[in-house]
């Protein structure tokens, strides 16, 4: 089975969110979808995968309801299950920042076109800012792009409060994974006082989809958040694994390093790993290989 797998979200009122979940539950369960869906009273924000058909279910109930429609959707491929299940959540946001005065649906940056990206980001007067969280742009960003070296995005407002000043940075272009972080950003900086924000329109997802290789600017991969670990040009998966200790995105020099052990640690968690926590790691590797090897042999 070829897996279809969709990114989408938009910041649009709902009204009623534990009621959406359940009916994007009951919807995702009929439709054998997997993935992770957000609901809030600011919009949707999630990544769903499964046959074509059961996505396309998914995607028509959310245009006819909340008007997400198919060009704003990321689409790429998978010859595995990219999640392990399906959940589907009720939060405060659907992107946390905890900042109130972000707010997409009243005001927010302008949307550049995968297509008009380049130009934008190779002019000197542009400042190209990453938003993403440090162990993404690890893998893979935009040249000379800014990284505020965040561990989460909750961290970007004490970021743009220490580095970033409306008098001296005139035009910022910002990018993430699928645009609703750059979003979400963009709001506040304009709550702020900045004046020409712009950012990348469906993120480095629809940029990888879109441009072709021998046009882009991307540098390295783009970290997702499944099984996959990250996508390359045309979003095809590229070769990095998360390590099982502790989440890190593991290249192949990665696992080359001597402190890099399948299932249990890699060189970012080894340093910092206890005798009990590693033993811990291995005989919960060992569980899940003897499961796995007895569902093959079975």
């Amino acid at each position: 089975m070829i897996w279809t797998i969709a990114a989408l979200y938009r910041f649009v009122p709902v009204p009623d969110p534990a009621g959406l979940r359940e009916a994007l539950l009951d919807l995702c369960t009929r439709e054998a979808i997997c993935g992770t869906i957000l609901v809030a009273p600011e919009g949707i924000n999630g990544t769903i995968a499964g046959e074509r058909a059961g996505v396309d279910a998914i995607l028509d109930r959310l245009d006819r309801d909340f008007g997400i429609r198919r060009g704003e959707v990321k689409f790429s491929e998978a010859a595995e299950q990219p999640f392990a299940r399906l959940r589907i959540r009720v939060r405060p946001e659907i992107i946390t920042m905890r900042a109130p005065e972000a707010d997409p649906t009243r005001q927010v940056g302008t949307y550049v076109e995968p297509e008009d990206w380049n130009a934008l980001i190779s002019d000197p007067e542009t400042l190209v800012l990453d938003t993403r969280n440090v162990y993404e742009t690890r893998v893979g960003t935009f040249d000379h792009a800014v990284d505020p070296r965040i561990e989460s995005f909750t961290e970007f407002k004490d970021f743009a409060e220490r580095q970033l000043d409306p008098e001296r940075h005139r035009r910022i272009a910002m990018f993430c994974t699928g645009g609703v972080r750059c979003e979400k950003a963009s709001s506040y900086l304009l709550a702020h006082g900045f004046e020409d924000v712009r950012h990348l329109k469906g993120g480095i997802l629809k940029y990888l989809e879109v441009v072709p290789a021998d046009e882009s600017l991307w540098q390295g991969d783009c970290y997702v958040f499944d099984n996959r670990t990250a996508v390359g040009s045309a979003v095809q998966p590229a070769d990095w694994q998360s390590c099982f200790g502790c989440g890190s995105p593991l290249s192949p020099d990665d696992r080359a390093d001597p402190r890099y052990e399948d299932g249990v640690s890699c060189p970012h968690c080894a340093p910092d790993l206890t005798d009990a926590r590693r033993n811990r790691l291995r005989m919960r590797h060992a569980q899940i290989m003897g499961v796995d090897k007895f569902s093959r042999d079975g």
